[in-house]
Formats: structure tokens, sequence, C-alpha cells
């Protein structure tokens, strides 16, 4: 359990005002001169020694990514930051809550990780439908030019920094990073082929890095307390705190901050004042937004959540958007929801992708009714195989994961609704042979 002394968002709930003076007292833009004084590298090296992985979904390190950025950005190539606020993960909605009430964490971060990888401004792209989000960033954002803080000068460093908010229109394939600089270039929002990655050739063709909201929020703590203080929350390759959010049947839903490493059960006990219905109430759980695995209650309860411990039961942190389903679920037609929705979703670049989703989508919708074949599960299963891993991006992945968790997991429902509606018995008779 994370010790109040270790949070970082202090002002998560919006118990105080957001506006510069409120941040300034709980510790922001405090000596930021000084930190940037350190120097580029020396920040870049406190990063990698916190063990900052993105908190964005892919979990890369995020000093290491830093470092990827050209030591001499030029004239005719300037360097970016690009910061990733779509959020557009259904189940995922802790960002928002960084940029209504703690803005300036998210400004002086930018500034302080735009300074390390010598970028000359930060692109915030911010998702359509985050309104009053994106007016008070905005508003955040004036406050900093106003006083100094970023534009010329930047906290009197020396430094120059431009800081950007880009409002999107609401497409989920624009929180993929090279999607979201095709939308800031003002072109269809598309995955690009990547090699080159962003760090050689990313917005307008210049070198860029595109980071989540929180991961770039916690910089300037990590600095002031210390990459150490960071790395000693957590286990080992999954460091520090984190912001959680459940969603679903509990009884207190919320995004929180705890440590990274604690187990769904201490989440759900401390945080959500259990499941709906108690424990043995509880049916599965996507433990880190729709594009995860889904998880039973029996292998869920005591797993760390963290990189390591969902990977180790077929799922993934993601953003940690725990979405939690009791029994009173209908868990054929959760999934077949969620095809759905990476189906529209589906950019149409790649051929598996543009075509598959909807496949498997109206594949769902039969099973949902059992009006289906008991072959075609296995047939299902063998299409996500073809469609993940074969499209530019991870969204070919995010629509096949979730419907291979529910065969892995669930298939004997599946096959209870075909039966029932009198589907196929032949490949259940051949197999009892």
């Amino acid at each position: 359990m994370l010790a109040d002394k270790d949070r970082i968002f202090t002002n998560l709930y919006g118990f105080q005002p957001w506006n510069l003076a409120a941040a300034r007292a709980r510790g922001d833009w405090d000596d930021t001169k000084a930190l940037m004084a350190r120097g580029q590298d020396a920040i870049v090296n406190e990063v990698k020694a916190s063990g900052l992985r993105g908190r964005g979904g892919a979990g890369f390190p995020t000093g290491t990514k830093w470092s990827f950025m050209p030591k001499a950005p030029t004239p005719e190539r300037p360097s970016f930051l690009v910061i990733n606020a779509d959020e557009s993960e259904p189940g995922s909605c802790k960002d928002r809550e960084i940029m209504r009430h703690d803005p300036h964490k998210l400004i002086e971060g930018a500034l302080i990780a735009g300074f390390a990888m010598r970028a000359r401004a930060a692109y915030i792209y911010i998702r359509g439908e985050y309104i009053e989000e994106a007016r008070v960033l905005a508003a955040a954002v004036e406050e900093a030019y106003a006083n100094g803080l970023v534009g010329k000068n930047a906290c009197g460093s020396g430094y120059d920094f431009e800081v950007v908010v880009h409002r999107g229109a609401g497409a989920y394939i624009c929180g993929e990073e090279t999607a979201m600089l095709e939308s800031l270039e003002g072109k269809k929002g598309q995955p690009r082929l990547k090699p080159p990655f962003p760090a050689g050739a990313g917005l307008y063709g210049c070198p860029t890095t595109v980071n989540n909201v929180e991961s770039i929020a916690v910089a300037p703590t990590i600095l002031r307390r210390g990459g150490a203080w960071f790395a000693g929350i957590g286990r080992k390759g999954n460091e520090g705190t984190k912001l959680f959010q459940i969603s679903g049947h509990v009884n207190t839903p919320c995004v929180v901050e705890d440590a990274m490493g604690l187990t769904f059960r201490e989440l759900i006990e401390v945080h959500c004042g259990g499941v709906r219905g108690g424990w043995d109430n509880l049916l599965a759980v996507i433990p880190g937004g729709s594009s995860v695995p889904l998880v039973p209650a029996k292998e869920i309860m005591d797993a760390p959540m963290d990189f390591d411990g969902l990977k180790a039961v077929g799922s993934g942190l993601g953003t940690a958007a725990v979405i939690v389903m009791d029994k009173s679920t209908d868990i054929v037609r959760a999934i077949s929801r969620i095809s759905y929705f990476y189906k529209h979703e589906s950019c149409g670049q790649c051929t598996p992708c543009r075509e598959g989703t909807g496949w498997m989508w109206r594949v769902m919708e039969r099973l949902r009714t059992g009006d289906a074949d008991l072959g075609e599960i296995d047939m299902l299963q063998q299409v996500t195989k073809q469609v993940e891993g074969h499209s530019i991006c991870a969204l070919g992945d995010a629509a096949a994961w979730p419907i291979q968790g529910l065969i892995k997991h669930f298939r004997p429902e599946l096959e209870r609704r075909i039966i029932e509606r009198g589907g196929d018995l032949a490949p259940m008779m051949e197999a009892a042979e």
C-alpha cells in the first residue's frame, strides 16, 4: 500500500483549485530552473534510475525512450515532444483527472521532459470529447506563459520551449502514436509503417517522442525526490506509483493512486469497498482496458497489479483500467460489444484488421445468441490469430485478445448457448469418441 507522503497526485479529486497559485502550494514549479540546471543527460539518467515505464499501456522504459532523441538537433530538424492525452481506451479515465485537477504537473513535466530530450515544443493531443479538460488545460498553459514558466527563457533557464494544446476529433486510432502524428499534421489519422520510428522521423519528419500524460506528469516529482525513491515503490521491473481506474461491479468505482504490484484483492477491498454482492459473486476482470484479455475470478484474486504480474495470468496492465464483472454479466455479450467497438474504430488501412474486425464481431453476435455451429468457435480462434500481429498498429491485437480470452476461459458458456439452440453436436461427439 502507498503511504500518503509518497503520493504524487495530491489533487486527484479536485478538492483544491487547479490554478497556478494552488499548484505552487502543492509543490509544483518549485525552483524548476534548478532541476533544469542539472543538465539534460542527468535528467534522463535520473528517470532511467527511477525505473519509470510508460503509463500509456506499452510499458516501455521512459528514460530509455528519451535517450533515443538526437543530442544535437538542428534548426532545420528540431525535436518535438508529443503528449498523448487522447485516452480513448474503454475503461480508461485517469489522464482526464490530471488534466482537469492537476494540469500544472503535466505542463511542468512537459518542460522538463522536453528540455531533457532537447525538444523545441510540446504538443498535447487531447481527445475531442474532453471539453472541460481541454478548457482547464488551455487556461493552465496560458497561466504558465503569463508567468514566464514556458515560452521564451522558460523559468529563467535560458531555454525556449513552447506548449501547444491540440484538440482531436474523437478517433480511437489517433491514440496510436504515429496516427496521432498524422492527425497533428492535419492528415487522416492512420498509423505509419515503422521504421522510421518517431525518434528518427516523427512530427513533420523531425525527431519526436510520444509519451502518455501520466508518464510526463510524474517526471518533476521523480527529479525532486530522486529516482531511488520512486524505484523503492513496487516490485523490481515494475517500480513506482500508478493511477488505477476501477469501474464496473464494485461498490465504489474510483480513480486512485497506489503502488505498482499491490494485489487485485487489496486494490478492490481498500479502495472500492469490495465486489458488488461479495467476492463469491465475482465472474471475471478486464485488468487493463478493453484491449487486454479478461481474467477469471479465481486467477485474478491475488495477482499483482503490475506489468509482470498480469502477464503471468495471460493478460496485461495496459492503462490499469480495471473493469470488474460480477455474475450478473452476460460475458459473451460484453466481449461482443467490445468487438463492435474495434470494428467501428479500425482505420481500414490493413486488410486483416479492416476485414477481420467486422467478421469477428458478426461471429461473436451469432455466438451470443447461440445461432452457430460448435466448429465456429475454433474457426473464430484461428481468425483472431490471423489478425493478431498482422496489422501496422496494435489495433488488430486489441480486437483479437478479448475474444481469445473469452474462448480460453469461457468456452463452455459458448458451447452451452449453441447446444441449447440446437446447434451442431457433431464436433463435440467426435471429441468424446
